[in-house]
């Protein structure tokens, strides 16, 4: 009641001029308002306010039935502001989805979206098949896609909710699209965690290919001689590979197929030329690479691990502070929309 009488104080403005219209709620409250204030805010009350009117300049009354009275007050306060500040997002929430239906019905776009982002604010797992439902009536994507990612997050908890329970015994519709939605984020996750692991790999292969070039430099610069560089265990697995015996016997060694791989991979993405790099079977492998043109598996991987080693370089740059200050602060705001 207390959030009903502080909108009922925002007519005090037009208390000037006499109302000719009055707005009937669910309950039977009669709510005087202006048809030229509310026919210019919605098309559809226009058309109705229209229709209902007996005469030029007679009264009419329309009813808003489906919702509390205190929605319709808080509707019907703004379409009077044409607006809502941020001292009022506590009426938004406190009737956010009858809102978003009353937007919705009488073609309200912008109370639309503010009722959809209070929805969405304040949506938890009991709510969330309601809210899922409300949102494909009442196209909203935004609140369509809050729901479908909560109840993927949280199936549990939306399973224990009456929304779910109602929706399991009369309408099999929806739960077969909740479930559609939950099974598609799954996969969708597993692509994603696949993607992200293949992009690791390749990755750390550009890394690889880097540490070689770091061992082996070209004419002008000498090999790293540091212990405690980074490239020490690619080191050691090339002074295997150059005193182990198994690599010509018929089963392999495993190792040193590995760093065969890689050799292969460096002259598939090496810019130098035969007589600058210094990599070992550089210009054996850029022979045959010429020779018999690569699989398509092959030449696709070569053109991830260049991309690999040029976002690398781009990530380990130094970025100048006023864009690191840009970023973190569009960080901040960012965070705060989620």
């Amino acid at each position: 009641m207390k959030v009903s009488m502080a909108i009922c104080a925002g007519f005090e403005s037009y208390r000037a001029s006499p109302v000719d219209m009055r707005v009937v709620t669910s309950d039977g409250q009669s709510i005087a308002a202006h048809s030229y204030v509310l026919a210019s805010s919605s098309p559809v009350l226009e058309r109705t306010i229209d229709a209902a009117r007996r005469g030029w300049g007679a009264e009419c009354t329309i009813r808003v039935l489906g919702v509390s009275a205190d929605a319709v007050h808080a509707f019907i306060h703004f379409l009077y502001c044409s607006k809502v500040t941020p001292e009022e997002d506590e009426v938004v929430g406190a009737h956010g989805a009858q809102l978003l239906a009353l937007a919705h019905a009488y073609r309200v776009g912008w109370l639309k979206s503010a009722a959809e982002t209070a929805v969405s604010a304040r949506l938890t797992p009991d709510r969330a098949v309601d809210m899922l439902k409300l949102a494909r009536l009442c196209d909203a994507p935004r609140l369509y896609l809050r729901c479908a990612r909560l109840a993927a997050k949280d199936f549990a908890a939306v399973e224990l909710s009456e929304g779910w329970r109602f929706a399991r015994r009369h309408d099999a519709a929806l739960e077969l699209e909740l479930l559609k939605l939950i099974e598609d984020a799954d996969e969708r996750e597993n692509r994603w965690a696949r993607e992200r692991a293949a992009q690791e790999a390749c990755r750390q292969l550009g890394e690889a290919m880097t540490t070689l070039e770091h061992i082996f430099p070209g004419s002008s610069g000498a090999a790293c001689a540091t212990d405690g560089c980074t490239c020490r265990g690619l080191q050691l697995l090339m002074r295997h590979f150059s005193t182990c015996t198994k690599k010509t016997a018929p089963g392999g060694c495993a190792r040193c197929k590995r760093v065969q791989q890689l050799f292969r991979l460096h002259a598939s993405v090496c810019d130098r030329t035969d007589q600058a790099c210094r990599v070992p079977l550089c210009r054996n492998f850029k022979g045959k690479t010429q020779a018999e043109k690569a699989d398509k598996t092959w030449r696709l991987l070569v053109k991830k691990v260049i991309r690999a080693k040029v976002m690398s370089s781009l990530a380990n740059r130094k970025v100048p502070e006023v864009v690191s200050t840009s970023w973190a602060r569009y960080n901040g705001r960012a965070a705060k929309l989620r």
